[in-house]
């Protein structure tokens, strides 16, 4: 990893009329024609330019007014110094690393309880504590790296938790014609155990709520598990006084729902802003 050098500095600058690829080309041009800019990645939706340089941003701001261009440095708060970024790179791996642990632990408990227990909806949540796992090592790969990086690890979330959804629908249409009524204890408790595992990974990840686009991500379908576990949890009981199949296979369908709704909203967010 390389060591940070304290005289550089993260700017975002808006360019209110930087609304095609030409014109994006331009500024990116201008900027990295400078000898104290190390890094330029442009957001066109956003109609930003974040640079990597050193020194004052007056430079920035002059080399793209010199192409027409009306160009504000945003807030003070825009400006971070590179050690700052990689104390928060590391505190961010932190976490990733430690919810990854706990969503592959509790996915082989709840596949194997949902195996024994012949549960739908405690597969589903299984399946789902399997693919945050992945999701937070797509994350951890986008840890300290520019907004394209970011963005990308978002989108290959969102489409991960989409194939997931669709692996719930299948999983429920086939216990619909196949399978009898659930064991509702394993199921409510295995549930309460993973719900207790989602509300730590929560906390954990609600320090970085106002971070990059991928620590975002991964809190929105973390605490989309919550609502999955409580869900589950009622299910169980409803077995419990029913003796009926169904509360299962609605959990396990409103599971797969909220999968799908996750997926979307990050899928949303890797987009970007628009305007």
């Amino acid at each position: 990893m390389s060591e940070a050098v304290p005289d550089r500095l993260r700017t975002v600058l808006h360019v209110p009329g930087m609304d095609c690829g030409a014109e994006e080309a331009l500024a990116q041009g201008a900027l990295r024609a400078l000898p104290a800019v190390a890094d330029v990645v442009a957001d066109l939706g956003a109609r930003t330019l974040t640079v990597v340089h050193e020194g004052p941003p007056d430079a920035l701001v002059q080399a793209l007014r010199t192409l027409g261009a009306r160009a504000v440095s945003s807030e003070p708060c825009a400006q971070v110094a590179l050690e700052t970024r990689a104390a928060h790179a590391r505190a961010e791996a932190r976490t990733l690393w430690l919810v990854l642990a706990i969503n592959a632990a509790m996915f082989v408990v709840e596949a194997v309880a949902a195996w024994f227990g012949e549960s739908t909806g405690l597969l589903a949540d299984a399946f789902d504590m399997g693919a945050d796992a992945f999701v937070y090592g797509i994350a951890l790969y986008a840890v300290g790296g520019d907004l394209r990086a970011q963005h990308r690890a978002a989108l290959w979330s969102g489409i991960l938790q989409l194939g997931l959804a669709l692996a719930g629908y299948a999983a429920v249409t086939h216990k619909l014609w196949v399978g009898h009524a659930p064991e509702p204890f394993t199921m409510a408790g295995v549930s309460a155990l993973a719900l207790a595992a989602n509300a730590t990974c929560t906390v954990l990840l609600l320090q970085h709520r106002g971070g990059a686009v991928h620590m975002r991500a991964s809190l929105i379908f973390t605490t989309s598990d919550v609502l999955a576990n409580l869900g589950v949890i009622v299910a169980g009981g409803l077995v419990a006084l029913t003796a009926s199949r169904w509360p299962d296979l609605v959990a396990g369908a409103a599971i797969a729902s909220l999968i799908l709704w996750a997926a979307l909203r990050i899928l949303r967010l890797a987009r970007g802003p628009r305007t």
